[in-house]
Parts: C-alpha cells; structure tokens; sequence
C-alpha cells in the first residue's frame, strides 16, 4: 500500500483486505492522465458506487433520527449533507485533500482543496469501504463522520436549492436570472459527466461537475453562492419568499420550483 493510502486507512481506522481499493479512490483522473501505466485507475467508478451507499446510509439515518419529519423535511437535511459543500466539510475532518493521488497540473491549478474534488474523492473512498469491508463498515465510518449534520436542525435555506437560491439573488441583483453554460461533455453514454459554469452579470462566479447536465449546474451555482457570501453582498431579502419566474420574470408560486429540467447538448432530458 503507498504511503497516502496506509495513512488514511489508519485514519479511517480499518485495516484493508484489498488495498488497491483505497489506492484507487485516491487516485484523481488527472494523475491517470500522467501516469498511463495500466495498474493505474481513475477513482470515478467508485465515486459512482460511493454515491449509492452514502445516499442510503444518510437516509436510513436522519429516517431513524428525525421520525416526526415530513419527507420533504429529510429530504432537505439529506440534500445539505450530500452537497459537494456539505462532503467537502466532512472530508475535510480526515485531511483527505493530504492524502489525494494528483497530477502536477491539477496540484498547480489547486484541485487538492477544491470542493468538488474532495466531495467525489469522499465517495469514492467510501466505496472502497463498502466493497472491502461490507455495508456495516462504511456505516460505521459515515455515522461517526457526519455526526454533527445528521441531528443539526434545517436551516430555513436549506428547502430551497442551490439554483433557486441563486436566481432570486440574480434578479434581486439586476432583475435577470444566473446564465449557465456546458463547457464540457464527456464519457460514454452511460456514463457521461458534464462541466458547467454559472454567471452572474456577465462573471463567472461557480464552475461544477456532474453526472448530469442539472447536477453540474446545481454544483456550480453552490459555487456561486459561496463566492457571493465571500464578497459578503448577499441582500438580506434573498431566500424570504418565492423569486420570480425564470421565463417571465413574475412572481413565481410559493410553491413552485424555480428549477426546470435540462436539456443536455445531446437532447436528452435530466
């Protein structure tokens, strides 16, 4: 086992039977790329296992936890959680960023602390959990882990998306909604990844990755808010009521999503 995967298994507190699971989950793509030798694996296909199992672990546990929650209300708490926001918070309390395998232009460009790499290279990780050790196992690991999330109470915000929440800022800002852009479509059809980036005002504040079209472009507008928060000039009004409607510019329903469906670049629906 290398010396990045010893040291998180240690962290981890559990003792790998195959320790090129936990090897490849450490592994970005972009040292693959440098790196073309074939023992070398990208950890994408564990992050996609990994974001089956810790989907059903956080909902069988904020379930048993919070039984007098509507399902909207769990649902809320299992989206603040799984974010790339919420992962990148948790996967920081085992220094994963230290233990990632990177290419030299990723380490330059900052992907070790970047959000979204550290959220996928959590799942990733917990597959590899999950596939060595067994479904307990990684329970264990993400129950200790994300302790303090899992009986925390809703923020009000929380019910509303990221994207929802970007357009009411978006128009109580200058009247006109965030504008998203594909900037990148790859893999295979059954396993596509998109890469999408948000502005506001003609600047790009939010970049974000993601199995689907919508998936990237909730990670990107979770960017964009935080570069908002950053700058600290988010209007105090944002998130009170509904904002108005992306096509007409009304005030939507209290109900309504802001959301609609994506059409990716190949004109299939997400």
């Amino acid at each position: 086992m290398t010396p990045p995967a010893a040291g998180l298994a240690q962290r981890l507190g559990h003792e790998f039977r195959d320790p090129a699971l936990l090897e490849q989950a450490l592994t970005h793509s972009s040292y693959v790329n440098e790196h073309p030798e074939p023992p070398v694996v990208a950890n994408e296909r564990l992050e996609f296992l990994g974001d089956a199992v810790l989907s059903l672990v956080i909902s069988e546990a904020l379930w048993q936890r919070h039984p007098e929650d509507s399902e909207g209300a769990l649902t809320a708490r299992r989206a603040a959680i799984v974010s790339a926001r919420g992962l990148a918070r948790i996967a920081g309390r085992i220094d994963l960023g230290t233990w990632l395998r990177l290419g030299q232009g990723a380490e330059r460009s900052g992907e070790r602390a970047r959000g979204s790499v550290l959220a996928s290279t959590f799942e990733a990780v917990l597959a590899a959990l999950y596939l060595d050790g067994g479904l307990e196992v990684a329970r264990a690991v993400v129950l200790e882990l994300c302790a303090p999330e899992l009986d925390e109470p809703i923020p009000p915000m929380a019910l509303k998306s990221p994207k929802s929440r970007l357009q009411e800022l978006a128009y109580a800002r200058d009247g006109r909604p965030p504008s998203y852009r594909v900037t990148l479509v790859e893999g295979p059809a059954h396993d596509r990844r998109y890469a999408v980036e948000v502005a506001l005002q003609g600047e790009v504040l939010g970049t974000g990755v993601g199995r689907s079209r919508r998936d990237a472009e909730t990670a990107a507008a979770e960017m964009a808010l935080e570069a908002v928060a950053t700058r600290d000039v988010l209007p105090a009004s944002v998130g009170d009521g509904p904002g108005p409607d992306a096509a007409t510019g009304s005030p939507a329903p209290a109900a309504a999503s802001a959301e609609t469906p994506s059409t990716d670049p190949l004109g299939t629906q997400s």
